[in-house]
């Protein structure tokens, strides 16, 4: 049976060279234990639906591969980090960014973003060293703040 045009286009491939970063299951893995492989916006308790976001990117220069650069989030939580939709202060109180707290949408913008606007994290590590640092929460969210 010949093969349709259409299942011949869907069938693509391209073979890439990749950088891996050899530190992420260590981080990741630090990172979980400190939070307790909870997320520290929403305290989601299950590890498939967890990653260790950086604070700072580990691309930038202040990007380090440590625990106080690290944050244990949900998978939603943690796309809304990284794309500025939700920011985190040095004191640790969740912000969402004004145009969505405007917009109004589904269950999850209102439960799981809206809802966390102005309340501090639900979980941080209790052992003060593995803590977030602060400095690097504040360049975090003043990139928050001038996004949007």
């Amino acid at each position: 049976m010949p093969i349709s045009p259409i299942k011949s286009h869907l069938r693509r491939y391209l073979i890439s060279e990749t950088k891996r970063r050899l530190h992420q299951p260590a981080l990741r893995a630090t990172v979980m234990r400190a939070y307790e492989t909870r997320c520290a916006v929403c305290s989601l308790g299950h590890s498939s639906l967890l990653d260790a976001a950086h604070i700072v990117p580990d691309s930038d220069e202040a990007g380090v591969a440590s625990v106080r650069n690290g944050l244990a989030m949900c998978k939603i939580h943690h796309a809304a980090f990284d794309v500025h939709i939700l920011g985190i202060s040095p004191d640790l109180v969740v912000e969402i960014r004004q145009d969505l707290l405007e917009e109004i949408d589904g269950p999850m913008l209102e439960h799981g973003l809206k809802e966390r606007h102005g309340q501090k994290l639900m979980v941080i590590p209790a052992l003060r060293s593995e803590r977030p640092d602060p400095e690097l929460l504040a360049l975090s969210y003043k990139k928050f703040q001038s996004a949007g």
